[in-house]
């Protein structure tokens, strides 16, 4: 088994720098996985099998992000986390299975920065742990003092270059993407009916505009969540319209 314990505080190849990532889950086929999975990229792994061992590692090591399993025997994974928030700060990212909503949301309610639900797929993983590590170690840094630049967690519009990127790296959108966008992010929290949407952005009659503006939530959606399936900023409200939240 690959995965040992990495000593050091950050491990470098040449003149990169390699971040470590600590792997807690009871399951020892699904740690194979995420290690196989995590290496690949470049990144250096730790790998424990029960809460209180992810806890003191957590303690004597260096880690830059943390997977960890909810349902675990002894020492559960919100648990753990729980106990390693009072001495770190470094992203947690919970595996949690479909049954487990509750859990979920007290997760992300006592310190968890975002879920994984099983399965999951090698690219769901790889985009959610290097979105985490991006915000983590520039400490901040997406959320900008230019008056131009518009933030809203991930999402950052930059109204004079008329752009958008996700976690600082560039999205291309089309003008009519980028006036919905800026519409909703201009609006954080307010639900936009498609015909309200559509007079904004096309300054039209909204005449079958339902159709229209899904399609382009759609591409937005495809282009800034890392699931599209299931957004966590662009979000729909069931027979009302769409709105943009900070998660």
């Amino acid at each position: 088994m690959t995965g040992e314990p990495v000593r050091n505080k950050t491990v470098k190849k040449g003149a990169v720098e390699m971040e470590t990532i600590l792997i807690c889950d009871d399951e020892k086929d699904i740690v194979s996985a995420l290690n196989i999975y995590l290496r690949a990229e470049g990144w250096q792994t730790v790998c424990a099998y029960s809460g209180k061992e992810a806890i003191e590692i957590a303690r004597t090591q260096t880690v830059h992000l943390i997977l960890m399993d909810i349902m675990m025997p002894e020492i559960d994974g919100i648990t753990a986390m729980t106990e390693i928030r009072k001495t770190s700060n470094v992203p947690v990212i919970l595996l949690t299975a479909k049954s487990e909503d509750s859990d979920k949301i007290l997760g992300l309610n006592v310190g968890a920065d975002d879920y994984i639900t099983k399965p999951f797929s090698p690219a769901e993983v790889v985009a959610r742990v290097r979105s985490q590590l991006r915000r983590y170690l520039r400490l901040g840094a997406a959320e900008s003092d230019d008056p131009n630049v518009l933030t809203v967690g991930s999402i950052s519009l930059d109204m004079k270059a008329r752009s958008a990127s996700l976690d600082g790296v560039p999205v291309p959108l089309t003008p009519i993407e980028y006036e919905i966008l800026s519409l909703l992010m201009h609006n954080v929290g307010t639900v936009f009916p498609p015909r309200e949407i559509y007079q904004a952005v096309w300054k039209a009659n909204p005449i079958g505009s339902e159709n229209t503006v899904a399609v382009h939530i759609r591409h937005l959606r495809e282009k800034l969540e890392i699931n599209p399936q299931e957004p966590r900023q662009i979000k729909v409200v069931w027979g009302q319209g769409y709105k943009l939240e900070k998660p």
